[in-house]
């Protein structure tokens, strides 16, 4: 089966197209460093020739302001355009968990943005959202850093390996299209705060913690579980501990 990613220069492409190869797919690489513009649609027509599957793992450069909206606006319906021209019977999309429920955010209105178009395409489709992943917590925990302090809300994740992110998409990608969306997250429940703490300690970090609730997160105030998953969603098998103790040693 020939599937193409697109998207696979980033963390999570070049882990499922490994994974993809692997299991005997014949994979055509799609990404800005490849010569695929999804934006302004140059080169998607040659990619996705002869593909039976699409994955959309792409992402704005950008997550604090209105050109996160825009990227996903012009990519999503080049992508889907393309698609509906060379026939693919599987349109498979990564988003993140918590999407509807944090559209305040310019980031998170921009996904739902991607989602919607996906739905109203009349294509095949699934989509998967993924909690933050464990590679992305250094970042994430800089939205609260003044100086040497982090204030940072206490509202609760299930953070996840972008390995596991890219095996269950791997396997979405070689099934039937599921017309709905699907949830992964990690094993283990932490407070965004807690993770932050977990994660200096494990860098010798001095840096301190400060749990403030009024801590933004992309733009928007969270509730408690506005980042969990819905029950039913896949849960990863990677810990935190054996994520850090992987990273540090490699």
């Amino acid at each position: 089966m020939k599937v193409t990613v697109v998207g696979a220069s980033g963390l999570i492409g070049t882990r499922l197209s490994e994974k993809l190869r692997r299991s005997g797919h014949d994979v055509a690489a799609a990404s800005l460093s490849l010569g695929v513009d999804t934006v302004t649609g140059k080169g998607l027509d040659v990619a996705m020739a002869g593909t039976e599957v699409v994955v959309d793992v792409t992402n704005a450069a950008s997550f604090g302001d209105s050109s996160a909206f825009d990227f996903f606006k012009a990519s999503t319906k080049n992508l889907l355009a393309a698609a509906a021209q060379a026939g693919i019977r599987h349109y498979l999309a990564l988003s993140v968990v918590g999407t509807p429920r944090l559209v305040e955010s310019d980031y998170f209105r921009a996904k739902m943005v991607q989602e919607n178009l996906i739905r109203a395409s009349g294509r095949p489709y699934t989509i998967l959202r993924s909690t933050q992943f464990y590679e992305f917590i250094n970042g994430l925990i800089d939205i609260g850093a003044e100086g040497n302090v982090l204030r940072l809300p206490s509202a609760l994740m299930r953070p996840v390996a972008a390995g596991d992110v890219a095996a269950f998409l791997a396997e979405l990608a070689a099934g039937a299209p599921l017309g709905d969306v699907v949830e992964i997250g990690g094993p283990e429940q932490f407070g965004i705060d807690e993770i932050a703490r977990i994660y200096l300690a494990a860098n010798e970090d001095e840096r301190q913690v400060i749990t403030d609730r009024s801590t933004s997160y992309f733009g928007v105030e969270l509730t408690d579980d506005a980042l969990i998953p819905a029950a039913g969603a896949r849960v990863a098998r990677q810990t935190l501990s054996d994520w850090l103790y992987q990273s540090m040693a490699a």
